[in-house]
């Protein structure tokens, strides 16, 4: 079964993860997200990301895929997708309902704009397995003033959608029972204007701030796969949360 369904209508491309209840992000979603966004094209105001169910987002990338042999493909393909939303120059739109946490939280933050539930959580728990997550380590230090990034990032600790409302990773909060309604209602604020002008308009903001996200992602996931991977509390960490037990860290 098809774990990511790509479906259009006159205004928006939407992607939806389809592999519940968590929706994780194995190697296998993210090679259809992948493909889902190199489909997408430039012809309408937006590309609205989001997930089947109220429960999550997405809880997370694959623990399996990040030992072994498959790391390097998990962070390859996983970071395919990142670039792909990247050179994208319609509006990108995230909304989140329940956890977006790990690679969930690094997919909604990708987006230009991220609409949440009042049971949206986010958080970055990858430290907890004694790793840390190459694009959150990028977007958190540009989205965030240098000491909440960094606290996010080193805690692992998960906000709620008020919380990320403030700190300003999250656009707006809808109740949950009214979630719908109310994204579709502000989606229609874009829909209403022109979508080649809303697509220049995005295209020119972005020319004011400095583009370093692929040389920054290279040099992460280097520092992930050359050095992170290859030390003993990363794949002790990894894991000790597979087989549900305590991490021993020896802090090499």
């Amino acid at each position: 079964m098809p774990k990511v369904a790509l479906t259009s209508d006159e205004h928006a491309w939407r992607i939806t993860l389809d592999a519940p209840p968590l929706h994780i992000l194995d190697i296998a979603l993210l090679e259809e997200l992948r493909d889902a966004l190199a489909r997408v094209t430039p012809d309408r105001h937006a590309l609205v990301i989001a997930a089947s169910g109220d429960r999550a987002f997405s809880a997370g990338a694959s623990v399996q895929d990040h030992l072994g042999d498959r790391v390097a493909t998990m962070l390859r393909v996983f970071h395919d997708c990142f670039r792909a939303l990247a050179r994208l120059d319609l509006v990108t739109v995230a909304l989140v309902r329940g956890a977006a946490l790990g690679g969930g939280c690094e997919l909604a933050l990708a987006c230009d704009f991220v609409l949440a539930s009042d049971r949206a959580r986010f958080g970055q728990p990858e430290i907890a397995l004694g790793v840390f997550p190459p694009v959150a380590a990028y977007q958190l230090s540009r989205q965030l003033p240098p000491r909440k990034g960094l606290e996010l990032l080193l805690t692992g600790d998960a906000i709620d959608a008020a919380r990320a409302e403030q700190l300003g990773l999250v656009n707006v909060v809808f109740t949950d029972a009214e979630f719908d309604a109310h994204a579709n209602a502000w989606l229609e604020r874009l829909y209403r204007h022109s979508a080649s002008s809303v697509r220049l308009a995005k295209k020119a903001f972005r020319l004011a701030q400095a583009d370093e996200f692929e040389a920054r992602l290279a040099a992460t996931e280097r520092l992930y796969l050359d050095e992170l991977a290859r030390t003993h509390d990363a794949n002790e960490g990894l894991n000790a949360f597979l087989e549900k037990r305590s991490a021993r860290w020896e802090g090499r």
